[in-house]
C-alpha cells in the first residue's frame, strides 16, 4: 500500500487557531480522500480515559470524525503535570521518539492522509527534547502554519519559526493568517499574501475572525475555574462572550445586559443577582439578557435569593476566588472547542472550507512526495 499523504499543523503561538485548522482539514480532505486519520504526538491539555493520557484534541478529532484509531495512538505523548520535571531528571528521548513513530505508523495504516497536530510554535516542547520541528522531522511531514491576523507581525513570526523548522530540514508547505478582523479583511488578504510571497512563502488561506469560536461555554467556565455549579444545568452549553463585572447600582447594571453575558459579582450582592434573574422574565428577555453568573468571594446568597435562583433557568456558578480573580481567570481562559460544541464545529467546518484552499496544500503535497490519487 501507498504511504499516505501528511500534513504537520503547527503555528506561530498559543491560541492562533492551530486545533481549528486541523479539524477543518480533516472536514475538507475527507471529501476528497475517504480515510483521514489523525494524530497529536505529544500533547499538553490531558485528560483521563479508560485509564489512558490522551490530549483533548485528539478525544476531540476522535470524536466529531469518529477517525477508527485507537485513541492511545492518536495521542501516544501526553505531558500531564509532573511530566516535564520528570523528563529533565530521569528522561530519554529514545523512548518517547520510538513511542511516537510506533503510534504514527498504527495510526496511518489504511490511511490516504494523515493530519499531524503539533503544540504550539516550533520550539514548543524542546524541553522534552521533542520540539515540533523534531517531531516533524522523525514523522517526515512537511508543515503548514497557522498565524494570527496582521501584516508585519504574522510575517516577521512565521519567518522566526521557519528558521526553526528549517534547522531540522523540515519543508514549510505553507502559511494559513486566521483570525482577522472582518472590517481589515480586504487590505490585510492583499497585503499579507504580497508580503509572504517576497518571502517564498505560500499562503494557503487567510481566515476572518469569528467571535463564537473566541467565546467560552459555561460548561467549560464551570470545569476550568473549578466552580461549584447551583443552579440552571440544563443551560451549561451556552456561550457567552461578553463579561460584566458586578460593581455597579443595578440600574446601571442593566443597561449593560444585552447580548450573552456573563455577571462576575460577589455571593452577596442580592441586589445584582436579582436584577439579573428578572432578565428571564417573559416580555423582557428580548431586551436584557444573563446567559449566567459566578458568584465569587465563597459567599453564598441569603436563603430567600438562593431559594429564587435554584428555581431560574440561568447557570448560577460559586467560587472562592474573589472577584478580580474569577475575571481574570475567565478572561485568560484558552478556549479549546470540545466535541458537544456543535455550534462551533460546524462553523470551524464551513470556515475552512470556505476560506483556505485544500486543492491547492493537497496538489503541492502530491508534487513534493509523487503522484497519488485518493482511492475509489
Amino acid at each position: 500500500m501507498s504511504k499516505p499523504l501528511k500534513v504537520y499543523v503547527a503555528a506561530t503561538r498559543q491560541n492562533d487557531g492551530k486545533t481549528t485548522a486541523a479539524l477543518g482539514l480533516l472536514e475538507s480532505i475527507s471529501e476528497i480522500y475517504p480515510h483521514v486519520g489523525y494524530i497529536k504526538p505529544v500533547g499538553q491539555q490531558v485528560k483521563l480515559i479508560d485509564n489512558h493520557r490522551i490530549d483533548k484534541d485528539a478525544s476531540l478529532m476522535n470524536d466529531v470524525f469518529h477517525i477508527g484509531s485507537r485513541l492511545y495512538d492518536m495521542s501516544p505523548v501526553a505531558v500531564p503535570k509532573g511530566f516535564t520535571e520528570d523528563y529533565i531528571l530521569h528522561g530519554d528521548v529514545n523512548n518517547l521518539k520510538e513511542k511516537i513513530q510506533n503510534a504514527y505508523n498504527r495510526a496511518s495504516a489504511e490511511k490516504d492522509f494523515m493530519v499531524i497536530e503539533g503544540t504550539g510554535h516550533a520550539g514548543v516542547g524542546s524541553v522534552l527534547d521533542l520540539c515540533n520541528a523534531a517531531v516533524a522531522k522523525l514523522l517526515d511531514a512537511p508543515v503548514l502554519i497557522v498565524t494570527c491576523a496582521g501584516i508585519g507581525r504574522p510575517i516577521d513570526e512565521a519567518m522566526l519559526n521557519k528558521a526553526v523548522f528549517d534547522n531540522y530540514s523540515v519543508d514549510l508547505l505553507g502559511v494559513i493568517v486566521n483570525k482577522v478582523m472582518p472590517e481589515k479583511y480586504e487590505k490585510i488578504n492583499r497585503l499579507v499574501r504580497l508580503g509572504f510571497k517576497r518571502q517564498g512563502i505560500e499562503v494557503f488561506g487567510v481566515v476572518p475572525f469569528f467571535p463564537l469560536l473566541s467565546s467560552p461555554t459555561l460548561r467549560q467556565l464551570l470545569e476550568d475555574i473549578e466552580g461549584e455549579l447551583i443552579a440552571g444545568g440544563e443551560g451549561l452549553d451556552q456561550i457567552v462572550s461578553k463579561i460584566i463585572v458586578g460593581a455597579m447600582p443595578p440600574h446601571t447594571a442593566l443597561d449593560h445586559f444585552k447580548g450573552d453575558v456573563l455577571l462576575i459579582t460577589p455571593g452577596n450582592r442580592e441586589d445584582l443577582i436579582l436584577a439579573a434573574i428578572t432578565c428571564n422574565i417573559p416580555g423582557i428577555q428580548e431586551d436584557y439578557s444573563v446567559k449566567g453568573m459566578i458568584l465569587t468571594g465563597g459567599v453564598w446568597p441569603n436563603k430567600t435569593v438562593l431559594k429564587l435562583l435554584k428555581r431560574t433557568s440561568i447557570p448560577i456558578i460559586q467560587v472562592n476566588d474573589d472577584t478580580f480573580t474569577a475575571a481574570q481567570k475567565t478572561t485568560n481562559l484558552i478556549i479549546k472547542i470540545r466535541s458537544e460544541d456543535t455550534e462551533k464545529i460546524e462553523t470551524v467546518k464551513k470556515m475552512i472550507k470556505k476560506y483556505v484552499d485544500i486543492d491547492a496544500i493537497i496538489n503541492k503535497l502530491r508534487a513534493g512526495v509523487g503522484l497519488y490519487s485518493p482511492k475509489q
